[in-house]
Parts: C-alpha cells; structure tokens; sequence
C-alpha cells in the first residue's frame, strides 16, 4: 500500500511539471504573434492548451492549467505587459471569461475521460465474465469451478475469495476445493445461505475476515456462498463492483447445479445398470435351476409310485425331499418373475372379470398352505368388475395370503376382504400374526427384504416386492401396516374404470 501512495505522489508531480511546461510553450509559441494576431486568437491558443491537458492528465491538471493561462496572458500579452496591472477594464472580462471557459473545458472533459474510462473497464468486465462462463461450462469437478471463480476474482477485482458449499448433513458450510481458504465467519456465511441476500460487515473486515458474503442462487435451490475480502484497506465496494460478484455468483451457482445433476445422473445411470444386471443373473441362474428343480420334484413323486412300496423311512425322506424341492422350486419361480418384472418383460392381458373368482382360485391353488388356517372371505355381493391379469393379480393373493399363513399361529383365521371407496376397489388380507417390525416397515417391499430378518422361517423376501410390482403395473397401490388389536395388514387397491354393462338374461 504504501508503494501505491508514492506511485500516485510521483504520477501527481509528473502532471504537474507537464501542465507549467504546456502553458509556458504555449506562451512561447504566441510571443512572435502577438503583432500578427489579435489578442482573442491567442486566448484560444491558451484554451486549447487547456482543452489538451484535461484530455491527457485530467481534471486537476487542466484547473491547473486554466489559471496559469489567466496568469501568462495578463502578464505578457496584456498591456502593461509583464505585470499583473490592467490598463483596460474590458480584459478583466476577457480573464473571467477565460478562465470560466477554462474550469468548463476542464470539468466536462474530465467527465467524458471518466466515462471512457469506465466504459473500457465495463468492457473488459464483460469479455472477462464471457470467459468466465465458457471455462465454468466446460469444467468437470467442484475444485475447477473454484480455481476458474477465485483467479477471476483475484485478476479482475484483486481480492481474494473462498466458496462455501453445504456439508453432508445439510447443517453447515465447508470451503470447497481450497487449500489456503479465508478466514470465514461462519455465522454471517449461513445468514446469506438462508436468506439467499448479500451480506456485508466491514467491521469483521478489521479483523482479518472476509466482510462480503454472497449466496450462490440457482435456478432449484441456493447451491452455497462466494465469500471475498479485498486487498486494499476495507471500504464499501461500487455499486458496479457489486454487480459483477453478483453476475460472478450466478455463474457459479449454474455451474455447480449442473455438476450436481450430472453426479445424480451418473448415481441414477450406475444404480439402473446395477439393477438390471442383477436382474440378468437372476433371470440366468432362475432358467438354469427351474429343468432340475422340477425333475427332483417328479422324481420324489415317483418313489410314491415305486413297486413294491418302500419303507416308511424311505417314504418321510422322499415326502421331506418333495417339499424341499417344491419350496426351493416355488424360490426361484419368484426371482424369475421379480427379474422378468424389472426388465419390464411381463405383458398385462386385462379382462373384466369378477374379484371372487380369482379369490377362490387362489385359496384354491394354496391348498396344504392353509390347511390349518381357516380363510375368511368378505367380498360384497355389487363388487364391480374389474379390468385385471387374473394371472398376476391371483399371484399376489396367493403371495399375501400364503404370508399370512406362514407367520400366523396355528388355527388362527385368515380375513380377506374388498370394499369399494369412489373409483377405486380396496382388497385387504389380515392376520392374527406378530405384524410387522415398525423399524423396517418403509423397506417391506423392497427386494430380499423380510419382515423378521432373523426369522425360521423360509423365503428369500421376494413375495410383497412382485406384488409391488404386479399392482403399480395395474395402475393400484399396496400398503402394510400392523393392526391395533395385533396382526399384520397388507392392502392393496385397483381401479374401477368403467365396466361394461352386464345385462341380466330373461326368464
């Protein structure tokens, strides 16, 4: 700073030596005129020296100059010449004139100079932001973004500036890609972030922080804040230098809310690829294992069959070894339908048809899986018809109810039910089982997720996630949660529609 004084102290002297030289050229140069010219041309000579200073060095200069020429032309071209005395009082309006002439010329070029100058710089501001937006569109992480932001800061500006970006928790700020970051007050940073307004306080600027906090505002959200601090002493910014950190704060915020949706797209293109390439090998190894599968399971029927009959151990081995392979069967007839779901491979065939008939054949179709729960069927005599895959929906009744019978106690009633609510119709499946665990509830339907974790109990956690699958393909919802006289609860719904009119055959 104090190099800065004395370069403006020696540039001052320079304009001033410069100034006395014109003006004594000038009175130089219209001596030997002063028989050939009258004595108002000489003043524009004067003038026009004036005119020239204030253009090259300024106002001070050219006030400067205005006098001197008042000065130089009384004394050495007015009559008595080389003194100060005027022997016509016109003169003294020929100096007035003059010199206000003068002090005019001065101020309004200085004030155009200024303007240029302002507009060069507006000019310079405005390539530099276009610069900045190019680099800012083609950076690839949050530390370009930084550097790029603070070396335009610190060459436009010569400031120095960190940007803040929210932690993980959402809670408080972190300097990003800095190594050397500001001194911050945090407090003042987090104002700016909530409010999404600048921040100003030149009195923590005393103290070594940065006093100028502006939030990075983006089209969704505010991304974060560019903090910066001066390298003069702290005074209050233009009104012009406020505006291009805004400007600059835009750009940055865009840039950063791109780099953000590019990571989310990349997270959500990485997790699709995931899903469908573990719905690939579920699919491989389901094909694979259903050909032996099914042979194990005719070939225990087959003992059955054998003659003559075998031993009563023999028999339980080949019974335990039918269920096994039925149960390990019925598995991976789940991941193959789980994985045909996901790759989105399964064709609905709707037909309007009736609830109950599908209902009974589920029961049905169940037949030792609820041999020792009674199922209890509520479905109103005006049931609409619904527009469904009897295939599919029957599955997701065979899965909830088969759930039910798995974790109930023994002897204890299955309730099935369907209501209709407006244009939606509502099928419910109770039990007087241990429910489900509160803390897991939101994950029920989620793939290889069970109920009990730790349970007994077979099953691989496919069942509630196909019928997830199988009713949001119909256009329905599924929900579960646990009854308030104990029990689990699983609900889901269909459309109505618009069934086709059944008209009634005549006697």
């Amino acid at each position: 700073m104090e190099s800065t004084a004395q370069n403006a102290h020696a540039s001052a002297l320079k304009n001033l030596g410069l100034t006395v030289l014109a003006c004594i050229a000038t009175t130089v140069v219209a001596t030997p005129l002063l028989g050939h010219l009258d004595l108002a041309n000489i003043v524009m000579l004067f003038l026009l020296t004036v005119l020239v200073i204030a253009v090259k060095l300024g106002r001070n200069a050219a006030v400067l100059a205005s006098i001197l020429s008042v000065l130089l032309f009384d004394i050495f071209f007015v009559a008595p010449r080389f003194s100060l005395a005027v022997s016509d009082i016109q003169y003294l309006v020929t100096f007035a004139v003059m010199l206000v002439t003068g002090l005019t010329t001065a101020h309004f070029t200085s004030i155009l100079r200024q303007k240029a100058k302002e507009a060069e710089q507006r000019e310079q501001r405005t390539a530099g932001l276009y610069q900045l937006a190019r680099q800012l569109a083609g950076t690839l992480t949050t530390e370009q973004v930084v550097d790029i932001a603070e070396a335009f800061i610190g060459q436009q500006l010569a400031a120095r500036s960190c940007i803040l970006v929210p932690d993980d928790s959402g809670q408080g700020l972190l300097a990003a890609g800095t190594a050397n970051p500001l001194p911050i007050e945090t407090r003042l940073a987090t104002v700016a972030l909530e409010s999404g307004q600048l921040v100003r306080s030149e009195e923590i600027g005393d103290m070594g922080y940065a006093p100028l906090y502006l939030p990075l505002r983006a089209s969704m959200r505010i991304r974060g804040v560019l903090a910066v601090r001066f390298a003069a002493p702290p005074k209050e910014p233009s009104a012009d230098t406020i505006s291009l950190l805004e400007a600059l704060a835009s750009l940055v915020a865009v840039a950063l809310e791109r780099l953000h949706y590019v990571q989310v797209a990349q997270a959500t293109e990485v997790k699709m690829l995931t899903e469908r390439l573990r719905s690939s090998i579920l699919s491989a190894l389901s094909h694979d294992l259903r050909t032996p599968l099914t042979a194990m399971v005719g070939l225990a029927d087959s003992l059955f069959l054998v003659k003559p009959a075998l031993p009563a151990t023999a028999l339980e081995t080949a019974q335990a070894l039918h269920e096994q392979s039925a149960r390990l069967a019925g598995m991976v007839g789940n991941l193959l339908d789980m994985a045909r779901l996901n790759a989105g491979e399964v064709t609905l065939r709707p037909e309007w048809q009736p609830l109950e008939e599908v209902v009974g054949a589920g029961i049905k179709l169940l037949g030792n899986a609820l041999a020792e729960h009674p199922v209890k069927v509520d479905l109103p005599a005006d049931l609409p018809l619904l527009q469904f895959d009897a295939v599919l929906i029957e599955r997701v009744l065979c899965n909830l109810l088969e759930n039910a019978a798995k974790y109930a106690p023994p002897r204890t009633p299955i309730e099935l039910a369907a209501r209709r609510s407006g244009g939606i119709v509502e099928v419910t499946v109770k039990d007087h089982g241990p429910g489900f665990p509160e803390h897991r509830r939101d994950e029920l339907f989620n793939m290889f997720v069970r109920g009990q974790a730790e349970s007994g109990k077979p099953g691989a956690g496919l069942g509630l996630a196909i019928c997830k699958a199988i009713v949001e393909a119909h256009g329905g919802h599924i929900r579960a949660e646990n009854r308030p006289a104990g029990g689990a609860c699983v609900s889901f719904t269909l459309p109505v529609g618009n069934p086709p009119v059944v008209e009634e055959e005549a006697e």
